[in-house]
């Protein structure tokens, strides 16, 4: 994810939303000036004409005249750079002059190494700097100098690469480096500081100072003495000569500031103040950009943008004078230039900059030539040209012709440089070309071929990949996993050679790289990664980073993380050492964000609070209160949500519902808001939807929730089933059989009836299927078979019963520890007219209807035997059981029904009346909902009467004819159990479902 997720999201991966982005950095891929190749130099020789400050010919000056009189040839002439005589020349000018030289000569002979190494088109190599840096020890800056030969001397020098720290260095070279560099240094902060008139100093050489301390700094010299208090001593005047700076002056200097700020330095009010002079200055000049200009201009306020992470004032006027000459200048760009531009665009968006008419000209312009200088990119290029494409489309870009034909023209340079890739560019094109294929790139030959000749680079680089570079990488090979890449010996040991530096690196991690990491681990393991001891120790390590970093974290971070920790779990199937803390960490942040989570961030957060309940978290206060706290945006963004989402949130509010978490009326709300949306999409739903969905809205009812839009979302589904029937796995199937049976009358018989046979033949044969789908689907069949029992003129369906025997063959010899499971055995027992192999536990709750109409009954009929809660047979305890007449009575609270009219019984109670019946017991049902009054009571009392007076002459179901009875909801303490079986799981892209049994132990409620 990036920023998303992931994930790459970008900086992740976030994705999950990942979801995480690389950290790119175009344009400094070489040493020294021809790293950037960003920023033209100027040259400029002495004048004739002696000037203040300027350069002039002196009479006698060997030196100078020498310099100027010959043309440097980078092949035979660096020797004589280096002869003595030159620098016995340098002494003896300064001497002769003394205090009155103003180091004219030192800058001459600066500027002539650097038109050295501008005609070799490179740095100084390290033998030539240490032979020219032997040469340089008497080289001595003194106060007296003068501005231009001051700024002149420190910009050539830095140009030339004459600092630039190669490894390993001699100690001798190091220090005369460090020693000469102090030296420039101090003499400028001594000129920039002091009190007398400023004339002195220019435009044009502040430009070129403070462009040489960029230089510097990114050629790594961050600490070098005096560094730091220079640029602090500079800046002031960028703002003092803010009206005389040239367009190139303007280029360099922002130019600068990005670099400073991209390589650590601080923002210091006078750097803010430096940059606010600048900007402005951008509209003033705006037609006397050359196209170098415009590229480094942009390249420079996406640096300034990225670094800051806001947008400083007029930078976004700055960017918009500067868009129309990119598409004016497109023909006149280099490759670097191009390659820069795109980058600086996809920053731009990347960083809220607004998609305006200007910018999509600005990028339709520049596709065109990726493909007409396709063969003349260098690796950079090639790195942040696919980085930016893939950017692009992630943030919304058109995927147009010219955009895929781009696409298609660099990805077999990859192949062709690949050994010129540096570890920054392997991870910045493993992340681009995942993000590419994430958002619908086709997987062409070329892209394979990209990625197989990437992916060994990375285990060859492995010790040089910083912290950014480790998470982006984990991103990307999740990403590319989750999208179909055939898992190849490359890429496990890729995965393999990384996972170890994500622990040995685990304290620099940002807050953005630890949820890309934590989310690609999460995916990799969903795609069948083996949880190896490297795998969890790398898992351990970054957990606690979660809680350190904890106030870092934005809305799309949260989200991957808690995604990725839920993921982790379920598919470990055992609680991590760290994750409680993790979880707990993130509550607050979660609380306090809420408003800023986007339609999948709602949908993936709910997902996985519920699915870390069902792995054994503890749902404290806080946690209850961050899940309760998300319900109300799922009714706001009720139209936002796709398909998969729809059936996620269902499913973790009905799982949530299921673990005991209070039904609210905002709960009800989300789901009256979710429903239609289900009928409207029915067509779209996966087989796994359609299975969480029913089992959701199952749960859901079986809670006691029925809200207006169920029953047509139900009927909406159904038809669904029957045209994917072969695409269902197994516990996909037993999911949705359980909930077809759950749901008892609100689904018609031969569509249940129809349903099974075809699933059950399905997997009759097969001999590998899960005990937990055996149970759910044995069931099931009992209730199918009970509705076509107490069906009229039913005929026995010889099928389904073959079914049923079949299904507890397979458990006859299994125990489990389930209560649950315990009494589906005993009930199928009792069916099939087996001896049962356990006795289940019931536990007897009385509830007040029941004790009531117990009391109402034997203080009519005072000598009536009457057991209550009593067990028959092993099923489930009977609420009320007249022995001498083997008469049941059955006091129907909510709960053993569908609906709230007390008409559509659910497919526990159907089957416990089956089986009573089966058993060979009378059974008589009396709603609830009809025991409001004395009056209504004794009717029902009255009709018993009857019953026990006349000898029974067989055994059937009673429906007393009681008249009209005023109907009222009674609030029942007692809530029945039920002994059916759900576990389902869910996920941000659909996920297998596992069910495992929940460690916390709940006290049950019998249901009416």
């Amino acid at each position: 994810m990036d920023r998303s997720s992931a994930g790459i999201s970008g900086k992740y991966a976030r994705s999950d939303k990942d979801y995480n982005q690389p950290d790119d950095h175009p344009g400094y891929s070489r040493r020294g000036r021809y790293r950037d190749a960003t920023v033209r130099q100027w040259h400029n020789p002495p004048r004739n004409t002696p000037r203040r400050n300027g350069f002039y010919r002196s009479s006698g000056a060997y030196t100078s005249q020498y310099l100027q009189s010959r043309s440097v040839h980078p092949a035979q002439d660096f020797n004589a750079l280096i002869k003595q005589e030159i620098m016995d020349g340098l002494l003896s000018r300064s001497g002769r002059f003394g205090h009155r030289y103003d180091g004219r000569n030192h800058g001459l002979y600066a500027n002539s190494i650097k038109q050295y190494t501008s005609a070799a088109k490179r740095p100084l190599n390290q033998t030539e700097q240490s032979q020219l840096i032997r040469l340089l020890q008497n080289f001595t800056v003194t106060r007296s100098w003068s501005w231009r030969s001051l700024s002149t001397t420190l910009h050539a020098l830095a140009s030339a690469g004459v600092f630039t720290p190669y490894r390993p260095m001699d100690e001798r070279v190091k220090h005369t480096q460090a020693a000469l560099l102090s030296l420039l240094l101090d003499t400028m902060i001594f000129k920039c500081n002091r009190k007398a008139e400023a004339w002195d100093i220019d435009a044009r050489g502040i430009a070129n100072l403070l462009w040489a301390m960029a230089k510097l700094v990114d050629n790594g010299l961050q600490q070098a003495p005096g560094l730091t208090k220079a640029i602090a001593a500079l800046l002031p005047h960028v703002n003092a000569q803010k009206s005389n700076f040239s367009p190139q002056g303007i280029v360099n200097q922002l130019w600068a500031v990005a670099k400073l700020l991209d390589n650590g330095q601080e923002h210091t009010p006078g750097l803010n103040e430096a940059v606010a002079a600048l900007l402005p200055r951008v509209n003033a000049k705006k037609d006397q950009f050359i196209p170098q200009h415009t590229a480094n201009l942009l390249w420079a306020m996406a640096k300034l943008v990225d670094n800051s992470q806001k947008w400083v004032p007029g930078l976004k006027e700055a960017v918009a004078v500067l868009l129309p000459h990119v598409n004016v200048q497109k023909d006149q760009f280099i490759p670097q230039g191009i390659a820069n531009l795109l980058w600086a665009m996809a920053k731009l968006l990347d960083n809220g900059q607004e998609r305006t008419p200007g910018l999509n000209q600005a990028v339709a312009a520049l596709l065109p030539h990726v493909s007409a200088q396709k063969d003349q990119f260098n690796a950079q290029d090639i790195a942040n040209l696919v980085w930016a494409m893939a950017k692009l489309v992630d943030i919304g870009q058109q995927r147009t012709p010219d955009l895929n034909e781009a696409v298609a023209a660099l990805l077999p340079h990859v192949n062709g440089q690949k050994y010129q890739f540096s570890p920054q560019h392997i991870a910045n094109l493993l992340w681009a070309v995942a993000k590419l294929v994430d958002n619908g790139q086709e997987r062409t030959p070329e892209l394979n071929e990209a990625v197989a000749t990437l992916l060994p680079h990375v285990n060859a680089k492995k010790d040089q990949f910083n912290p950014q570079h480790i998470a982006n990488l984990l991103w990307a090979v999740a990403k590319l996993v989750d999208n179909g890449q055939e898992r190849t010996p490359e890429l496990e040991e890729a995965m393999a050679a990384l996972l170890p530096y994500v622990n040995a690196q685990k304290d620099q991690f940002n807050a953005q790289a630890i949820a890309s990491l934590l989310w690609a681990m999460a995916k990799l393991v969903d795609n069948g990664q083996k949880q190896t001891p490297e795998f969890n120790e790398a898992v351990a390590a970054i957990l606690p980073c979660v809680n350190a970093q904890k106030d870092q974290f934005n809305a799309q971070a949260i989200t991957n993380l808690l995604w990725a920790m839920a993921k982790l779990v379920d598919n470990r199937q055992e609680w991590i050492p760290g994750l409680s803390e993790a979880v707990a960490a993130l509550l607050p942040q979660m609380n306090a964000q809420k408003d800023q989570f986007n339609a999948q961030g709602i949908a993936n957060l709910l997902w996985a609070m519920a699915k870390l309940v069902d792995n054994g978290q503890e749902q404290t206060p806080e946690f209850n209160e961050a899940v309760v706290r998300m319900w109300p945006h799922v009714n706001e963004k009720k139209e936002q949500f796709i398909p998969r989402q729809i059936a996620n949130l269902l499913w973790a509010m009905a799982k949530q519902v299921d673990n005991g978490l209070q039904q609210t009326s905002v709960l009800k709300k989300a789901v009256a808001a979710l429903l239609p949306h289900v009928h409207a999409n029915k067509t779209t739903f996966t087989p796994q939807a359609i299975a969480n969905l029913l089992w959701a809205m199952t749960k859901l009812v079986d809670n006691g929730e029925w809200t207006p839009g169920l029953k047509e979302a139900v009927s909406a589904l159904l038809p669904c089933v029957n045209p994917q029937k072969d695409q269902f796995d197994p516990q996909q199937v037993a999911n949705l059989l359980w909930a077809m049976a759950k749901l008892g009358e609100l689904v018609e018989l031969h569509v249940v009836i129809s349903t099974f046979e075809s699933f059950l033949s399905r997997f009759s044969d097969n001999s590998q299927l899960s005990q937990q789908f055996i149970l759910m689907s044995l069931w099931g069949v009992m209730v199918c078979c009970a509705r076509l029992s107490l069906a009229p003129n039913a005929i026995k369906n010889n099928v389904l019963e073959k079914h049923l025997d079949d299904l507890f063959t397979r458990l006859e010899n299994t125990s489990p520890d389930n209560e649950k499971d315990q009494r589906t055995i005993a009930m199928a027992a009792s069916w099939l007219g087996r001896a049962c192999p356990i006795v289940p536990h019931y536990q007897a709750i009385i509830s007040k209807p029941q004790a009531d109409f117990c009391d109402q009954l034997q203080s009519c009929m005072p000598s009536l035997k009457v057991e209550q809660e009593k067990s028959l047979n092993s099923l489930p305890p009977a609420d009320l059981f007249l022995p001498d007449h083997n008469i049941v009575v059955e006091i129907q609270g909510p709960f053993h029904y569908v609906s709230n009219d007390f008409k559509i019984r659910n497919g526990s109670t159907l089957l416990k009346i089956a089986l009573l019946k089966k058993s060979g017991f009378e059974v008589i049902e009396i709603p609830v909902n009809q025991l409001c009054s004395q009056n209504s009571m004794q009717l029902y009392i009255d009709q018993i009467k009857t019953r026990v007076d006349i000898p029974p002459q067989g055994h059937g179901y009673v429906s007393p004819d009681i008249g009209s009875v005023e109907e009222t909801n009674v609030t029942a303490d007692k809530k029945w159990q039920s002994s059916s079986h759900c576990y389902l799981a869910a996920e941000e892209n659909s996920e297998k479902q596992t069910d495992k049994p929940k460690n916390r132990k709940r006290k049950r409620k019998k249901r009416h």
